[in-house]
């Protein structure tokens, strides 16, 4: 069995700290002459405001999306190329667990605050990234003391 990785996904948050998991993601990638996605997650507005909200958000989550998907080209290029390049929907590790299931990705590469110890990779996050995975998960590790963060 190889142990070289052929599809390699980068969940980013969007921050400026998604630029170093990118780098991180690429360069595995590059080794491995793997396919490289890359992804955010937003979640849904309704399920933000517990769906409490006597109005229509499907416009505002459209707008969110739109930013989403520039911010995350923004990032992405030159590195993943466009089709490779999501934005989605939903609860953040379901959605990666999902699409790194349905897309035999065997690689999925995070970024890790690493605040207080372990449990807190990036919130809740990574974690459940790292409990649910099928496949071998990289916490890349950003945010370090001195920097400041957006």
């Amino acid at each position: 069995m190889s142990n070289e990785y052929r599809h390699v996904l980068v969940a980013v948050d969007l921050t400026k700290d998604s630029h170093k998991v990118l780098e991180r993601a690429h360069q595995i990638a590059d080794r491995n002459h793997a396919k490289l996605s890359i992804m955010h997650t937003l979640e849904p507005l309704g399920f933000a405001y517990g769906g409490d909200i006597p109005m229509d958000l499907t416009s505002i989550q459209d707008q969110l999306d739109e930013h989403a998907k520039h911010r995350l080209a923004e990032i992405a290029d030159p590195h993943v190329a466009k089709e490779d390049q999501h934005v989605v929907v939903g609860m953040p590790d379901t959605e990666i667990h999902r699409f790194a299931e349905e897309r035999d990705v065997d690689l999925i590469v995070v970024g890790s605050h690493g605040r207080h110890g372990f449990a807190l990779l990036l919130g809740s996050t990574s974690t459940g990234v790292l409990h649910g995975a099928q496949c071998d998960v990289l916490a890349v590790r950003v945010g370090k003391k001195g920097e400041s963060e957006e």
